[in-house]
């Protein structure tokens, strides 16, 4: 397959790419060479589903040597506003003022032989057992009326000392040592936020970057069902709602009686209800909700049991809002919405040279790399076939098919 030249709606949008960072705190925007680099590499991320200078060099046919693929990787711009600016660009694109805000972090399997690459460490793999060593990303996604859309990220990486006091710890606590002998837990490092904090970190960026926006709800998993975090959620959002989840075991208190949230629901059981899915499917859930204080958040909190009616087993979900004024089935639709954010989490890996082939290394390399990724899905919403969809209020093209046809064509003439 050869590329000779960027696709033509790649080309309009790094131009307008280009007119929004020139309006922004800086007096210009790319370079003409800059703008024809860009929109090359991400026609080549797009053909080659990866990010490697070598493969964009064979496909061009020398018109990018690898080494000038690097150098303008590597030269001076300011990435970071680059992506706000894209953001900026695609909501101004098509009028969007209100939306959902979902939060959730994906891992990265890297190799063994890792020493030039940043953010390594050890996780859980959510795709099966035991845990996998790679990269972590933080990822905030906006959800509009139209379409799907990442606007933040940051890497996450767990504070060195803490990890190795951990794993003492539990090896210690195994073979029964007493707590007066064990080793005392080291003062948290501000250097290595956790994954809470990073969050709350994008939303703010995200609450300044784009004030138009008009933020109905914060979605996230029981890893952010912290009384903390969802407290500056509405400090930062004062009008949204913020969703997440509780574990079966934390204590309520209702009429005067502690009570444990699986306990408490098993008393009061639920009835069936009709949800929408994200506005399409409808499904019949077992519901059950009551307004209780939670112990951990110190103060009362909106609860949610949940449980599908065609599930065997029939331990609840529970989920958290911190705005009392909402109504129970409005909770339940909106949280079916926080699994869209892994379509943008699929989509870098499968489309966007997130998956198997990414070779940037280094700390700039990453982020840099990971930016460019983002860059790819943003572009493909401007796509004409994409805006005539949004135009016709249809729903829009996978990102799988719409790539399919580019890549049959170019095979054609290549």
């Amino acid at each position: 397959m050869i590329v000779g030249k960027p696709l033509a709606f790649l080309i309009d949008y790094v131009s307008q790419l280009s007119d929004v960072m020139e309006n922004s705190q800086i007096k210009s925007g790319m370079t003409c060479g800059r703008k024809n680099w860009l929109a090359f590499c991400l026609t080549c991320i797009i053909v080659t589903n990866s990010i490697c200078w070598r493969k964009f060099s064979r496909i061009s046919l020398g018109s990018f040597s690898d080494a000038l693929f690097s150098w303008y990787f590597r030269g001076p711009m300011t990435w970071e506003l680059l992506l706000s600016s894209s953001v900026k660009l695609v909501l101004k694109k098509f009028a969007l003022t209100e939306g959902l805000l979902l939060i959730d972090d994906t891992g990265k399997k890297r190799s063994k032989v890792t020493s030039l690459f940043p953010y390594i460490h050890y996780f859980k793999n959510k795709e099966g057992t035991g845990t996998i060593r790679g990269q972590e990303v933080v990822l905030l996604v906006l959800v509009t009326a139209k379409f799907t859309i990442p606007v933040g990220y940051e890497f996450y990486q767990p504070d060195p000392a803490y990890t190795q006091w951990a794993s003492l710890e539990k090896r210690l606590k195994k073979q029964k040592v007493p707590a007066s002998v064990r080793p005392k837990k080291p003062v948290k490092n501000p250097a290595y936020p956790t994954k809470q904090e990073m969050a709350l970190t994008l939303l703010r960026q995200f609450a300044s970057l784009c004030p138009f926006v008009k933020v109905k709800a914060v979605l996230a998993d029981c890893l952010y069902g912290k009384a903390n975090f969802m407290k500056q959620v509405n400090e930062i959002f004062a009008e949204s709602q913020a969703i997440s989840q509780l574990q079966h075991n934390q204590k309520v208190y209702f009429r005067g009686k502690t009570w444990h949230l699986d306990e408490y629901f098993k008393a009061y059981l639920g009835v069936s209800k009709s949800v929408s899915v994200r506005g399409f499917e409808t499904k019949e859930v077992i519901v059950s909700s009551a307004r209780l204080y939670v112990e951990a958040h110190k103060c009362k909190r909106f609860i949610v049991a949940i449980h599908y009616a065609n599930e065997t087993e029939i331990d609840n979900r529970y989920l958290v809002a911190t705005n009392l004024t909402w109504r129970t089935i409005d909770i339940v639709q909106a949280y079916t919405f926080r699994w869209l954010v892994f379509v943008p989490i699929e989509d870098l890996k499968v489309y966007f040279g997130k998956g198997a082939v990414d070779q940037t290394s280094r700390l700039r390399g990453s982020r840099r790399g990971l930016i460019l990724s983002l860059l790819c899905d943003h572009s493909l919403l401007l796509h004409p076939d994409q805006q005539a969809c949004i135009a016709q209020q249809q729903p829009l093209y996978t990102i799988g098919s719409l790539l399919c046809v580019y890549k049959w064509n170019l095979s054609q003439l290549g």
